[in-house]
């Protein structure tokens, strides 16, 4: 089966099993509504869109979560992302009604415990940036200006009520610098972008693979070791995801601070140097119980895909790699008459083939939107995403930069 095959077939079986009460940007339908607006768009069969119009009018109804992935800013930038390419209006109000009731919530330092990307501030702040919703982006992340911690290599933040200090993107130091310096760049903050900076520099000094390669540890101290590995290599906790925080700071305009020199070839040494340790880590094999045992855009073989693109459309870099997550992609999916679906594993559970997921983090929907975009760029066509994502840097093309 043809991966535009595949992708129709996941689509179908995405929309079929849905769970209409998880509305999240992670697992729900805030993702898969984007999802559906990259199909329509690929296929040009407004059968998604109308799809996305249905799962759309279950979003922004309320619910105490005002988090990115989690509640409301993520059903926010789907709405917004609903109007902008269906024309739906009351997408557009039920997304201001959204927002409003994030800011309303804010309590002079957060929404909550959590103090980072997935559940906090940075991931509020960049929704709402994505969104058009500057002021309420800049109220998000101006804590983390009184709240960094100097560190031997830089600063970094408290992003949970236990000690530990995660260092990457979706839960530690590294999605924080993301939203300060997306964010101090759109407002002109340039004490925004250097406390990015700060913290970049925080997570390189935690290097422990140089000079070639990049790999940072989890945390320190760690957190969860009982469950949770030092070293992980996916968007979410390793450098497929430190990589895209470092396109971003290479992307910044020169304009976007006096302080600091941007668009420095140290940013994309860094980025080259996690591409390095990636394509050298053994994945997409399962090379011990544990390791690489998700399909998924947040911590498996779809985020690192995500980043294989991106390189090959800014560098030229060949696809070799791509050809082979996607290989692996298609040898794991399950087709079968009802659709085609992935079963993620967890050697400590029996059985320990999960159940088969919708959404965007560990599911179809975030697998479809890489398959969709990597069978337009090896037809030659569009190889920009249909629809944007919050915390996913633009990737510029060759001939663009």
């Amino acid at each position: 089966m043809d991966v535009e095959s595949l992708s129709a077939g996941a689509l179908e079986w995405m929309v079929a099993a849905a769970d209409v009460g998880d509305r999240s940007l992670y697992s729900g339908g805030a993702g898969i509504v984007l999802a559906l607006l990259e199909a329509r768009r690929h296929f040009r069969d407004d059968r998604y869109g109308e799809a996305a119009l249905r799962a759309a009018a279950n979003l922004g109804g309320g619910g105490e979560d005002c988090s990115l992935y989690f509640g409301l800013t993520g059903e926010a930038v789907a709405l917004r992302a609903v109007h902008r390419e269906l024309g739906d209006e009351k997408a557009a109000r039920t997304a201001e009604g959204a927002l409003s009731q994030v800011r309303a919530r804010f309590d002079g330092r957060g929404w909550g415990d959590m103090f980072e990307l997935l559940f906090g501030n940075a991931g509020i702040g960049l929704g709402a940036l994505h969104a058009g919703d500057l002021d309420l982006a800049v109220l998000a992340v101006t804590p983390y200006l009184e709240t960094a911690d100097p560190t031997p290599g830089g600063v970094n933040w408290a992003v949970r009520p236990s000690p530990a200090r995660s260092h990457h993107i979706a839960h530690g130091t590294l999605g924080i610098v993301y939203a300060l310096a997306a964010v101090g760049a759109a407002a002109g903050r340039d004490d925004m972008v250097e406390m990015a900076m700060a913290g970049a520099a925080d997570v390189v000094s935690r290097d422990e693979a140089g000079p070639s390669g990049f790999l940072v540890p989890h945390s320190d101290p760690q957190h969860r070791p009982d469950l949770i590995e030092r070293y992980s290599y996916g968007w979410c906790n390793g450098p497929a995801g430190d990589a895209q925080v470092f396109r971003l700071l290479g992307t910044l305009t020169a304009d976007a601070t006096q302080a600091t020199a941007t668009g420095d070839d140290v940013w994309a040494a860094l980025a080259d140097r996690c591409w390095h340790t990636v394509t050298r880590s053994g994945l997409p094999q399962r090379l011990r119980p544990g390791f690489w045992d998700n399909s998924g855009r947040c911590c498996g073989t779809a985020g690192v895909l995500a980043l294989a693109l991106d390189r090959h459309v800014e560098l030229g870099e060949p696809l070799d790699f791509a050809h082979t997550l996607v290989d692996d992609l298609v040898k794991r999916a399950t087709v079968d008459a009802g659709g085609v679906r992935w079963s993620n594993f967890e050697h400590r559970e029996t059985p320990s083939d999960l159940e088969p997921l919708a959404g965007w983090a560990m599911g179809n929907a975030g697998i479809v939107r890489e398959l969709l975009r990597y069978a337009r760029i090896t037809a030659g066509a569009e190889q920009a995403y249909a629809v944007p994502w919050p915390d996913h840097p633009p990737a510029q093309p060759l001939n663009q930069q």
